[in-house]
């Protein structure tokens, strides 16, 4: 027996690797080495929390006989291949850090509107697409909890002309909820617990909106989330500089070398100074900064901006509305001798002092360096009061990216290859309480998508027809009707998605798949009223399916109550919560000791290969397969030192 661990799920092969993400990606392999993701050498991350770095632990990859681009991450269970991650060849049980190596997973029974007719094609009568996608910006928001991203989020909204009035984050201060809280517990704690998608057009181009999770519990979602992001802005709190979750979410953005946008948040409270917190940018993360807009003071006397491509300053008037409408703005050149009027003297003679520093300091901004993920644009303002919003917006239709190509088993997939292509993201249910469907949250990467299309799953080879394809705007949808590469649409999913699904027509495509965390925490589930059994397994296999949390199981046979794992004590919560909100099912969960889960990569066979185990508890996950649990990680390096040493 091979002592090995990864960051994966095993695949069903003998005993052969430790991992900690999705089991799906075969035929390639990775030689781990237990310090940081060296990023030159490789897109694949994992976790010793994973993302004990999303809470995210990096690992440094020595790329061997792969090909994974900026998206190349751990597969979903969905994905055929399997990527292994080896520790080390000695002899010895090898173990997987998470539960999702390539499996089986069985067809589910004619709830999906599914024909085995021949997929659709449009061979020899392409359009052209370019013009359509040119039009797409895609991007999402990234931040630590309380730096304000709902907040800003809902502000893009309202400048966006999506909504003509900007709710609040909390209840307390206006009539309305931010846009993208739509679940009701996200309403009433006032974070933001799901990731959503919201489509609107703006000035010309079609904006989708990608509102991720701040809290590092979710971190899994927000991970999920950026794989099918374009572009990246990076919301900061202009009082506190570079948090730990930002920090950890950027090093995900690199990896995939998205172009990211930096908003300096909260400029009308007290603020680090501007340069400082442009340095803490270069100094923390080693990229290059040119900001675009300055502040003209801070907390009180934050009164406007200097925007530096137009040479203009930007004067804004607070009002009473809690900035629930647009702000009134004073654009002014800056060479315009009546400013010294209107801006008190000593914000004037600094403003001075500092454009002068600013063009001696910065050299003239770079697109393509954006466009690369080498040089940050930095802008400056304050989302409550929608101070520097508008000036942001604008900026970013300018130089943001549109969709680009994706790497695949067959290629990089440009957006104007000729037929429809794409992968599922995120699941969710219950987005509409009346009809408590299920949608699968599809980012479609080339070609053109139409309504009642037929397209073919990667996974299993099904053809399947797409006949209520939905524009997604938080918990609203409209009925789409065309797509092209940068939108993402939600599909009603009867148990027929799984996260990390690519769909495709004409030649089979396979895009990289999508990690699932090893979990740290662990609870006996259990049912409190035995008559509500159907609607427990209902919500069970909802929730699970989402990728909210993961359930395993005793091999113990007596012992029938299912085993919930997560990666952190909120998922908890919110699975009690939509339980008995959302299928009528009080619970009960009971805390177990132990903060390590491992994946045997070799199945039965090897686990019962190694004989008798100590300092663990032998579980299975929902594919039968074989997990080991254990009290923390030098139980884990015990076992492996002692199986290596024994003999075969």
């Amino acid at each position: 027996m091979a002592t090995l661990l990864s960051m994966r799920s095993p695949s069903p092969s003998p005993l052969s690797t430790l991992t900690s993400c999705n089991p799906n990606i075969t035929n390639n392999a990775l030689v781990y080495k237990p310090k940081f993701l060296n990023f030159e050498s490789s897109s694949f991350i994992s976790n010793k929390k994973i993302i004990n770095a999303l809470q995210f632990g990096l690992l440094n990859c020595i790329q061997r006989n792969v090909s994974l681009n900026r998206a190349a991450l751990s597969p979903s269970p969905a994905i055929e291949e399997n990527i292994h991650i080896k520790i080390s060849t000695e002899n010895g049980l090898r173990l997987t850090e998470n539960g999702s190596l390539r499996q089986t997973i069985e067809e589910q029974d004619g709830e999906a509107t599914e024909e085995e007719s021949s997929v659709e094609g449009t061979e020899g009568n392409f359009p052209s697409f370019k013009d359509k996608i040119s039009r797409r910006r895609n991007f999402a928001i990234i931040s630590h909890p309380d730096a304000g991203k709902t907040t800003l989020t809902e502000k893009l909204l309202l400048y966006g002309g999506a909504i003509h009035e900007a709710g609040a984050v909390k209840a307390r201060r206006a009539a309305r909820h931010a846009t993208s809280d739509w679940m009701e517990l996200e309403k009433q704690r006032g974070i933001s617990i799901t990731s959503t998608a919201m489509v609107f057009e703006t000035k010309g181009f079609q904006i989708t909106l990608l509102d991720t999770p701040g809290h590092q519990d979710f971190g899994e979602d927000t991970f999920r989330t950026l794989a099918a992001a374009d572009n990246a802005v990076m919301l900061v709190d202009a009082g506190k500089g570079l948090e730990p979750q930002t920090k950890k979410l950027f090093e995900v953005c690199r990896m995939r070398k998205l172009p990211v946008f930096t908003f300096m948040n909260k400029m009308d409270r007290p603020a680090l100074e501007p340069l400082e917190l442009l340095d803490q940018i270069e100094q923390e993360f080693g990229l290059a900064t040119y900001p675009v807009s300055w502040p003209i003071g801070s907390g009180d006397r934050f009164i406007g901006l200097y925007h530096i491509p137009s040479k203009n300053v930007h004067l804004f008037q607070k009002d009473s509305k809690h900035g629930s409408k647009e702000a009134s703005v004073k654009i002014v050149p800056f060479g315009d001798s009546t400013l010294n009027t209107i801006i008190p003297s000593d914000l004037y003679k600094q403003l001075k002092d500092e454009i002068e520093l600013i063009e001696g300091l910065f050299p003239p901004m770079d697109v393509a360096k954006i466009n690369s993920g080498d040089l940050s644009p930095v802008f400056f303002g304050s989302a409550m009061n929608n101070f520097g919003v508008e000036l942001f917006l604008d900026s970013f239709l300018q130089y943001a990216v549109q969709p680009g190509a994706h790497e695949s088993n067959i290629g990089q997939i440009l957006p104007d290859y000729p037929h429809f292509t794409g992968f599922v993201f995120k699941l969710q249910a219950n987005m509409d309480p009346k009809h408590r469907d299920k949608v699968a949250f599809v980012r479609v990467c080339s070609g053109q998508f139409s309504k009642g299309m037929k397209v073919q799953l990667a996974r299993t080879g099904k053809t399947i027809t797409l006949t209520r394809p939905q524009k997604l705007f938080a918990q609203s949808r409209a009925t789409m009707e065309v797509g092209f590469a940068g939108d993402v649409i939600g599909l009603n999913n009867p148990n027929t998605f799984c996260i990390g699904d690519s769909v495709y027509t004409g030649p089979r495509v396979s895009f990289p798949g999508i990690p699932s965390f090893s979990p740290d925490i662990f609870c006996n589930l259990r049912n409190t009223n035995p008559s509500k059994y159907k609607q427990f397994q209902k919500g069970l296999h909802e929730l699970v399916g989402e990728g909210a949390v993961q359930v395993l199981y005793s091999v113990v046979s007596a012992k029938t109550d299912p085993i919930l794992a997560a990666i952190g004590q909120l998922q908890f919560e919110v699975f009690e919560y939509r339980m008995a909100h959302e299928y009528g099912v009080e619970i009960n969960l009971e805390p177990l000791g132990f903060t390590v889960a491992r994946w045997v990569a070799g199945g039965w066979p090897a686990l019962e290969k190694a004989g008798k185990l100590y300092n663990c508890v032998t579980v299975k996950d929902m594919w039968e397969r074989p997990v080991l649990l254990f009290r923390n990680e030098w139980n884990v390096s015990q076992l492996m030192v002692s199986n290596r040493n024994e003999p075969n």
